[in-house]
């Protein structure tokens, strides 16, 4: 296989499989980018795009609900105004300290040392908090109070240094206030839609003169959203199942073990 297309798909399914589980997809990806030798600015634009497959397989998944609240918005059922009032409630934070430190962030996007330090921390922290919260008794998003949503979204703005995770951050914050482990998973998944959405478009609207030409491969671009869509899709459905019975743990330590390895690799080099 050609080395360019097996790279799409390499990071097609890293997006698919990391975004939605607490490990950092853009941790990942800035160590794939490492590990693999390419050019890590040439794919930047690429990685943020094919992140809409992976909000795409949300949406699938959970058409159900979202035709629910769409129905519910315009026959005035109240559980459906709060459903969309948690989700803008905690978007906010992200979109204002995320436009405002955009710069500083984008520099934290090239250095993986900083990537495989938040890996560990995230994993030591996650195991903390599995073992200090009992678990929570909030079930169902409308049931969050707005506050709590809020404050879920300031936690979300962690994730913003890369390797912290945005859905390890968001399902730990929502754990921390009291919410239950299926109910923080599913509002993590559903928050990522605007806050992805949200710098997707920022992406392209920086990039946009790039997009318009042949800097920008629309072939890969495919293929990457593609691939992340159908690995997105196996993810979700198995980690919902898996954090309502099991926990976080897991993740928690293959957090610690791979940016321990990480970490060695990049000061032996």
């Amino acid at each position: 296989m050609d080395s360019h297309l097996l790279t799409v798909i390499l990071l097609g399914i890293v997006e698919g499989l990391t975004e939605f589980l607490p490990v950092s997809s853009t941790g990942h990806l800035i160590l794939a980018s490492e590990l693999l030798g390419y050019d890590a600015s040439y794919w930047a634009t690429f990685n943020v795009v094919i992140q809409l497959g992976a909000i795409l397989a949300v949406v699938v998944l959970y058409w159900r609900t979202f035709w629910d609240v769409a129905i519910g918005l315009f026959g005035k059922n109240p559980a459906s105004w709060r459903f969309v009032a948690n989700l803008l409630c905690a978007f906010l934070p992200s979109a204002v300290i995320g436009l405002a430190l955009h710069h500083y962030i984008e520099a934290l996007l090239g250095a993986p040392k900083v990537v495989a330090v938040a890996l560990i921390i995230g994993g030591i922290a996650i195991l903390l908090i599995e073992r200090a919260i009992k678990p929570g008794t909030i079930e169902g998003v409308d049931r969050i109070p707005y506050a709590r949503a809020m404050g879920i979204g300031f936690i979300q703005c962690l994730a913003m240094v890369p390797g912290v995770s945005r859905s390890g951050a968001t399902i730990m914050g929502a754990l921390s206030l009291g919410i239950s482990r299926r109910t923080a998973a599913e509002f993590s998944f559903f928050l990522a839609i605007p806050t992805m959405l949200g710098a997707t478009t920022l992406e392209v609207v920086k990039n946009h003169e790039a997009l318009m030409t042949s800097a920008v491969n629309w072939t890969d671009i495919v293929l990457g959203f593609v691939v992340s869509f159908l690995v997105a899709i196996v993810v979700i459905k198995w980690f919902v199942g898996l954090v309502a019975r099991h926990g976080f743990g897991t993740f928690a330590w293959y957090r610690i073990i791979a940016g321990t390895a990480a970490l060695i690799w990049l000061f032996a080099r």
